[in-house]
């Protein structure tokens, strides 16, 4: 969960990542020493999901900053069966220390997550697709909406759908945070000092949904590919 955000860099950039059940490959640019592959998740399209985000039903209390001294301008908006948001994307490394997410790698780091996994340890950033959620306030608390750990999200950049779960809860004040699993296979840079992206990040969580265990990624992945398929079918904003 990061107290404050790290600065942004614009430039995304890619590194391949195991591909789960589910998934398709796509060449795109990717950095120095990488293969250059992001992958892609379902079958369910960037465009039809964010058209039926167009508008927003504001379902907060009150609206969001992106970053620590920035403009309180984002709102949690409703929909039929789901919740969305459209912010950045600053990267979330905490949870269990890895060779890419620890104290050395992340200033910021701690070794918790708001959630645990089903063997009682924290969830690892690098390793696990999630997002992060404000902690409950007179803004918006996300438990009034059926969310919580292991809830079901799709997050969309650009061209790219990534399902995730609700693993970790941010600042009360502070939206738009995901874990280094689920900005790389986005396409995002996940460099936790430095990394993320300041903009064009969707993110839709579906109301009642939960894997469990929470750490299985592709039973996230088929969860959210039958939601979101039913999302753009009927969704209707309220």
């Amino acid at each position: 969960m990061r107290a404050h955000s790290l600065a942004l860099a614009a430039a995304a950039a890619a590194v391949l990542v195991p591909a789960p059940a589910l998934l398709s490959t796509a060449p795109i640019a990717g950095r120095p020493g990488s293969h250059g592959v992001v992958t892609r998740e379902g079958s369910v399209q960037a465009a039809d999901l964010l058209a039926k985000v167009r508008g927003c039903a504001v379902v907060s209390n009150g609206r969001y900053r992106s970053d620590d001294g920035t403009r309180a301008d984002i709102p949690v908006c409703g929909a039929e069966g789901a919740v969305f948001w459209k912010a950045d994307m600053d990267i979330d490394c905490d949870g269990r220390p890895g060779p890419l997410c620890n104290s050395r790698t992340d200033p910021l780091f701690s070794d918790a997550t708001a959630f645990q996994q089903s063997d009682g340890r924290y969830l690892s950033a690098e390793t696990l697709p999630y997002i992060v959620v404000p902690a409950p306030s007179g803004i918006w608390n996300y438990r009034d909406h059926g969310i919580g750990a292991g809830s079901v999200a799709a997050v969309i950049y650009q061209d790219r759908v990534q399902y995730a779960v609700v693993g970790d809860t941010g600042p009360q004040d502070i939206i738009g945070e995901a874990s280094y699993a689920t900005a790389r296979v986005l396409g995002i840079r996940p460099d936790p000092h430095g990394g993320g992206t300041p903009s064009g990040v969707t993110y839709i969580v579906f109301k009642n949904s939960r894997v469990s265990p929470i750490e299985d990624h592709a039973a996230a992945v088929a969860a959210g590919e039958r939601l979101a398929r039913k999302f753009v079918s009927d969704v209707k904003e309220r």
